[in-house]
């Protein structure tokens, strides 16, 4: 089957669950138009479903092929990638002034998932452009600017990450690429890096790699790892392509899913060096890093959103067709389709449910970077960053965790099917299983929720999203809709529970702070189940007073997150507040 852009979901879940609209009317976004999202996204849809998701199952079965140091990707690609600049998808939100159409970043995370559904291993390639994109414009200099911000944003050039080497992964600090300062003011960078997404392909002519690396005399530690820009090709001064760098793919890794996007391992020095420019100073390379991983990090959470709606569209037309059984009471001729089976339902507002709260979660999470940078008063930005810094583990290891669960459960809906390559079920859960890993595991986006997040500001950023929550879930409980349920008591339990435990973790974080890292997984959980049910409450509400075309249903949805993912939230209180000791005092177990 193909993949249809859950347009009316995602408008309501941008406009009212992440507040674009309201930020839109108290004036954050200056002159934009809030009305043209609708028409972006249509078109976004459009493209999605009649290029890019006939293409899915192309990639997963042929895969990229590396040849003398030069990668082919599956029949098809080079072309889509050809439309998908020639529509102007890759400028969305980048910057006017370098080629860009200057929208939100919110809407652009709409796409973004729209991409991540049809085909994420295609859109994986303009995610990191778009974080390479971030980095030069906050931190490049104007000459780097002039010569690559344009490509980069058309989408002419793409861009890479390289971060991961052999011995460096998530430590990032003991990467041993070197780079030695030349006489013209470049440098020259030799060492291998390892898991390049992207670092090599024929969809575009040239390909401009960001590249961590480490001065002879720098500190050691992330304190003295400067930010390269490293282009596969030379720029000449008329901004024709010159020399190959030194740069180039030596290996491509064998995946369990994303086939047809080529990881790369990168060697740079077979012949001297590769020729890199400075991004930012020298040993502030990690300062400049994280412009473009935070961005990345939405960008996977939009992934496991993407994936996780993928695969719920396929479950739910295969329940609806595939017959087997009947239902209960059932006395005619023949077999229902197994749609009809409570646990079949279950398992389908499961996946529908807890997509669309990992949905709101990266779009809220989107909303508060624009307006962090688009706001006027400086008191609104200054919140509205503290906001996003809040956001993006959540987002990024939730919506993830989310995309694994849901394509665990369209394999459980096709059943036997759901084993077998042919229906594609199998390529999502293959496909997902990577988001959790990359740009940061989630164990250490939990980490960082607890260690630098949940503190920050002596927890302002929290008590006010609190208090906030607090006030939707007064809304559902005074509405007096029999339809919610026990929606307004169970959010309002797992609000207190969510407000007890992050009060106990900021005590354990400066009493017993391996108490606190022992619960850190279990409370993104915690906080995630929280913020996503009530943010689908309010979504439910705007639904009813805004005229959604059968808003029930957004009512119905909202309850059953509730009554079954909310619910579990005292539990995973108890988990993060009474089990600390069964994690710390694990070693005897561990050790044999």
């Amino acid at each position: 089957m193909t993949y249809r852009a859950p347009i009316n979901d995602i408008l309501l879940s941008l406009n009212h669950g992440a507040g674009l609209a309201a930020a839109v009317e108290a004036g954050h976004y200056g002159d934009f138009d809030g009305d043209i999202t609708a028409a972006v996204l249509e078109e976004a849809g459009k493209f999605a479903s009649d290029v890019l998701a006939p293409l899915n199952r192309v990639g997963d079965e042929h895969g990229i092929k590396l040849d003398n140091g030069k990668v082919t990707t599956a029949p098809g690609w080079p072309d889509a990638y050809q439309r998908w600049t020639a529509a102007g998808w890759n400028a969305v939100s980048g910057p006017e002034a370098f080629g860009g159409q200057g929208l939100p970043l919110a809407v652009n995370a709409a796409c973004t998932e729209i991409w991540s559904a049809s085909n994420v291993a295609f859109g994986l390639c303009p995610l990191l452009t778009l974080s390479a994109i971030e980095a030069l414009d906050a931190h490049g200099s104007a000459e780097l600017k002039k010569t690559y911000l344009e490509k980069l944003v058309t989408g002419e050039w793409t861009g890479t990450m390289q971060l991961t080497e052999p011995n460096a992964g998530s430590d990032v600090g003991a990467l041993r690429t070197r780079a030695e300062r030349a006489d013209d003011g470049t440098y020259r960078l030799k060492g291998t890096k390892i898991f390049i997404t992207y670092g090599e392909h024929d969809m575009t002519d040239n390909i401009v790699h960001f590249v961590l690396a480490r001065l002879p005399d720098a500190p050691s530690g992330t304190k003295g790892i400067s930010l390269f820009l490293v282009p596969k090709f030379l720029v000449n001064v008329d901004g024709s392509l010159g020399e190959r760098n030194d740069i180039h793919a030596s290996g491509v890794e064998h995946k369990l899913g994303m086939h047809a996007s080529p990881t790369c391992t990168m060697t740079m020095g077979d012949k001297g060096g590769a020729i890199g420019y400075l991004i930012g100073e020298e040993n502030q390379g990690m300062r400049c890093m994280f412009t473009m991983m935070n961005q990345a990090r939405l960008g996977v959470g939009l992934e496991g959103v993407g994936i996780a709606d993928r695969a719920y569209q396929q479950a739910l037309a295969y329940a609806q067709e595939r017959r087997q059984g009947k239902a209960i009471g059932h006395k005619s001729d023949g077999m229902d389709p197994i749609i009809v089976h409570p646990d079949v339902k279950r398992m389908l507002m499961q996946m529908r449910s807890m997509t669309a709260a990992a949905r709101t979660i990266c779009y809220a999470t989107a909303v508060a970077l624009d307006v962090s940078v688009r706001a006027k008063d400086a008191k609104v930005r200054a919140d509205a960053a503290a906001r996003g810094a809040l956001l993006t583990p959540i987002a990024k290891a939730f919506s993830t965790d989310i995309g694994n669960e849901v394509a665990y459960l369209g394999v459980q809906v096709h059943g036997g099917m759901g084993f077998i390559e042919e229906t594609g079920a199998a390529q999502h859960y293959r496909d997902a299983r990577i988001t959790s890993i990359y740009e940061g595991t989630n164990g250490i986006q939990s980490i960082d929720l607890v260690t630098r997040k949940l503190g920050a500001n002596g927890g302002a950023s929290v008590w006010a999203l609190l208090d906030e929550l607090a006030a939707v879930i007064k809304q559902v409980e005074t509405s007096n809709d029999p339809a919610f349920g026990t929606t307004g008591t169970k959010l309002r339990d797992a609000h207190a529970a969510l407000e007890r435990t992050s009060r106990w973790l900021l005590e354990r974080l400066a009493s017993a702070p391996n108490e606190a890292l022992a619960g850190a997984t279990p409370y993104l959980r915690l906080f995630a189940a929280t913020l996503g049910g009530c943010m689908l409450a309010g979504e439910a509400l705007a639904a009813k007073a805004n005229g959604e075309a059968e808003p029930q249903r957004y009512v119905a949805l909202a309850r059953f997150f509730a009554e079954n993912i909310a619910v579990q939230a005292p539990s995973l209180e108890k988990t993060v507040t009474e089990s600390a000791e069964a994690v710390t005092g694990a070693d005897a177990v561990l050790a044999g």
